[in-house]
């Protein structure tokens, strides 16, 4: 029984989010989302590797969290490329230091234009040495509690921030009633500090990225009881089937970016739409 819970899990999103309306986009040349005032939309881009989200607002401003992972320079531009992303404004850095290319930062900087960069204090000394000096960069550093807002009416607030393995930037974005928590780190540290903070009402829930088999414990699973979550692709390994079957058995509707390819949603004040993009379209 628990592995035919697991693969409804994989391949059969819940339908019973009581705000959430899912498409299937097919052959798509451009994604217009037409975003208007008092809406936003979160894009987890459909990588092989690594993650990187794109967030956008109603004043045409990009904001990218994260590049993806080695050898995915190509599949990032063609995304990008697909929603019509020319410039980005600011790259939100949350991976710890192991994780970060400085070659592939400093291409992605020159080619949407980035004029800033924001991450912890420690990884935003390294990366200020190891790029281009050429480049008008301006660097902010966040720590635990910083509270920004980031587009018109969405705040991003720091949850946690470690330097240990397994460690990085924890981020709640609010949008109106909406809270999207963007969770890198997983050390049992982080998750204990996160424990003690006030996520309930999570919309949207990004698990960290890893292959490992004890990234999460179920306690904190349904102590967030997201309604959608999220899982990029980790090269070459399947989800991971305890939390699998730890989000399935909240009910939370579950998207595998390997499996579903980019998932947009599109957030108004009280509602929000699911699109997903099978990466199949980025063979071009």
């Amino acid at each position: 029984m628990k592995i035919l819970l697991i693969l409804l899990a994989i391949f059969i999103p819940s339908t019973l989010i009581a705000k959430a309306e899912t498409s299937i986009t097919g052959q798509v040349e451009n994604v217009e989302l037409n975003i208007k005032e008092h809406e936003a939309a979160v894009t987890f881009l459909g990588l092989s590797a690594g993650e990187a989200t794109l967030v956008q607002g109603p004043n045409n401003e990009n904001i990218l969290i994260n590049v993806g992972g080695k050898g995915t320079k190509a599949e990032l531009e063609s995304w990008l490329s697909l929603y019509n992303i020319n410039e980005i404004s600011t790259l939100i850095l949350t991976n710890g230091v192991q994780e970060i290319s400085y070659s592939k930062i400093n291409q992605v900087i020159t080619k949407y234009k980035i004029k800033k960069i924001i991450t912890t204090p420690e990884l935003s000394k390294l990366i200020a040495k190891n790029l281009d000096q050429s480049m008008p960069i301006s660097f902010i550093s966040w720590v635990e509690g910083t509270k920004k807002e980031i587009l018109p009416e969405m705040t991003a607030e720091v949850q946690f921030v470690g330097n240990e393995p397994n460690e990085g930037m924890d981020l709640m974005l609010n949008f109106f009633e909406h809270n999207i928590f963007l969770m890198t780190s997983f050390s049992h540290r982080a998750e204990q500090t996160l424990l003690k903070k006030n996520l309930k009402d999570v919309n949207v829930f990004k698990i960290p990225n890893s292959n490992k088999e004890d990234t999460l414990s179920d306690q904190f699973i349904q102590y967030l009881n997201p309604q959608i979550s999220i899982l990029f692709a980790v090269k070459e390994h399947q989800p991971n089937i305890n939390i699998l079957h730890d989000l399935h058995s909240i009910w939370s509707e579950v998207y595998f970016t390997k499996k579903h390819g980019t998932v947009t949603i599109k957030f108004t004040e009280s509602n929000y739409e699911v699109i997903t993009i099978p990466a199949e379209v980025d063979e071009r």
